[in-house]
């Protein structure tokens, strides 16, 4: 990487260990280093999946299957097979998905007889066993600006470096609120949650611009061989259970330049803040680097607004459920083994 990509302040040498600084420079990339073309020539015998998890996305979804069937499939052979995961959606995303040209999985039919759990990651884990991809990629369903460089992006890596398992997007997130926009305003969870609490205990994290992007990809054996959290906390798992089982360098980086999604409210930021600090408590504790007399409450009391001005007070569990890695589960015939 030129090292002009991502500049480095006079305080960086504080924050950022030798090796975090090495990281960035070798494996933070740009998504137009590529064209698809050239990836699809290096592609050889090896297969690609793009998974999209929506829930209420009939907006967005159907350009987005339709970029990647048009750009990465039909003029350059670069991507395989097109998933949609339909997460329980109340509108018509999975049949706007469908008639874009992707395949359509209901998150609850995925690995029949498990009992079906909530969550984004639980659909993201229903998305890997329902493809078969050499290469995986992961796309959010709510993305306005969405292009065929986010995914040839994210593959770059993976098929121009075999030593990369796992590669995270990063991109400037605006945030809209009506006439005014932030350019960098998006991404609150992050700046206010993850990273302060990933500098703090997993150091070599650091360097990653964007550590929940829903946007990634990774090689199959990679992904089946890790759990996936059913929440939030999902994409911050991910990064930690693969740097203490991977290493640092096999994790990856690429600009994907613009995201423009839905942003959702303070108090909906305020849940996924607390599903990604158990995630990251669950990790401490398993290290044996969390000593608590107690485990923490899962409870989250927040207080909305109602009626003339009087707030109700809410209450919502955030525990965390886990699915195990994918290859525990199947049978060596490919099956998923009855509940016991």
């Amino acid at each position: 990487m030129d090292t002009t990509r991502i500049g480095l302040d006079p305080n960086a040498e504080l924050a950022l260990s030798p090796r975090v600084r090495s990281w960035l420079r070798r494996r933070s990339s740009r998504a137009d280093d590529w064209t698809a073309a050239q990836l699809a020539a290096l592609k050889g015998g090896r297969t690609v999946s793009v998974v999209i998890p929506a829930r209420n996305e009939e907006e967005t979804v159907g350009q987005i299957v339709r970029t990647i069937r048009t750009t990465l499939v039909e003029d350059n052979p670069l991507v395989d097979e097109v998933l949609v995961v339909d997460s329980r959606s109340r509108d018509a995303t999975a049949r706007v998905a469908a008639e874009a040209g992707a395949r359509v999985v209901s998150q609850d039919d995925v690995l029949r007889p498990l009992p079906g759990m909530q969550g984004k990651g639980e659909a993201l884990w229903k998305g890997l066993a329902a493809t078969a991809g050499d290469l995986v990629v992961f796309v959010d369903g709510d993305l306005y600006d969405f292009t065929a460089g986010y995914v040839i992006g994210l593959l770059g890596p993976l098929l121009t470096d075999p030593e990369v398992d796992y590669v995270k997007g990063f991109y400037h997130r605006p945030l809209v609120n009506g006439s005014h926009t932030d350019a960098d305003g998006g991404g609150r969870v992050t700046e206010l949650v993850a990273r302060p609490l990933l500098n703090m205990y997993w150091p070599d994290l650091a360097g990653f611009v964007q550590p929940l992007a829903g946007e990634y990809a990774g090689r199959r054996e990679v992904l089946e061989s890790i759990p996936f959290v059913t929440h939030y906390g999902v994409e911050v798992g991910h990064l930690i259970d693969l740097l203490r089982w991977r290493g640092l360098d096999a994790l990856a980086q690429v600009d994907l330049g613009m995201r423009t999604h839905r942003h959702q409210g303070t108090q909906a930021l305020g849940r996924m803040s607390g599903q990604i600090m158990l995630t990251i408590m669950d990790r401490l504790d398993r290290s044996g680097r969390l000593v608590a007399q107690e485990a923490p409450s899962t409870l989250l009391a927040q207080f909305r607004r109602a009626a003339e001005g009087a707030r109700e007070l809410v209450v919502t569990d955030l525990a965390v459920q886990e699915r195990p890695p994918l290859r525990t589960v199947r049978t060596p015939a490919g099956q998923v083994p009855p509940c016991t």
